[in-house]
């Protein structure tokens, strides 16, 4: 039975072209949104391959204007998919909320995933969002309060990104009661979940879609760009990493 898989990619990781070739690949094997994510210096939610791929993009001088870019090619490439850009707040803050949001809109960005943004003192963010008609997506997280959930829940949004574990990306996930009666608290109030942290097989992403709206993978694929990337020999490193992620995201997505 098919699902809907969410996958997280890095914008300009490992390079603008094997960047795109993993995106398409993405696409081609099933994903039906693409969590894309700016490169930052101080990620307090990514785990180490995550971190490691934002170091290298952020080494070799990658902007936020090209994450822009990479975001407008591909929609344009691919205007069926949706694309929410994660990032932390100081990049969304520095420019001006309401500016960074509209950028956003105009590359294609159809949603906002800011972990580091408390969802009801979001510092304007929501505003922009209703003004240029995106979604803005919070993040719960199993340590919250039932209180806390409950609040969000009620709030209103479209979708809630769901954490199925405390820590940082990249680690095992396994589904357990608990977090399937986090994930039924966090959508009392009618909103689709997004669940991810840790999902790498099939049989994970199986078990978690009845519960989820969609199944969020990335440490996954960033490992795949890692493990098969060499700077000496790009265009076969490209293949065998587009071959690979592709048949990965087809896995996820059932």
């Amino acid at each position: 039975m098919s699902r809907i898989l969410m996958a997280h990619q890095i914008a300009g990781y490992p390079d603008d072209e094997t960047a795109l070739a993993a995106g398409e690949s993405l696409i081609k094997g099933g994903a039906k949104i693409l969590e894309i994510q700016l490169a930052f210096s101080d990620p307090s939610a990514d785990g180490v391959a995550i971190q490691t791929a934002c170091s290298n993009v952020l080494g070799r001088g990658y902007t936020v204007r090209d994450g822009f870019a990479y975001i407008s090619l591909l929609h344009k490439k691919h205007p069926e998919v949706q694309l929410f850009l994660m990032t932390y707040a100081s990049l969304a803050y520095r420019p001006g909320i309401a500016d960074f949001v509209k950028t956003a809109r105009d590359a294609g960005v159809t949603g906002f995933i800011i972990p580091d943004l408390p969802f009801d003192c979001d510092e304007g963010l929501g505003e922009a969002c209703r003004k240029f008609e995106l979604y803005q997506i919070p993040v719960a997280a199993p340590s919250m309060t039932h209180e806390r959930l409950h609040e969000m829940a009620s709030a209103g949004f479209e979708y809630i990104y769901t954490v199925l574990r405390a820590g940082i990306t990249g680690g095992k996930t396994v589904i357990t009661s608990d977090m399937l009666a986090f994930l039924d608290a966090a959508r009392e109030g009618g909103s689709k979940l997004l669940g991810g942290f840790g999902i790498t097989s099939g049989e994970q992403a199986e078990a978690l879609s009845e519960h989820v709206y969609a199944v969020v993978a990335g440490s996954v694929f960033v490992n795949i760009i890692t493990d098969n990337y060499d700077s000496r020999k790009p265009a076969e490193s490209r293949r065998i990493i587009a071959e690979k992620i592709e048949a990965k995201a087809a896995e996820l997505a059932g």
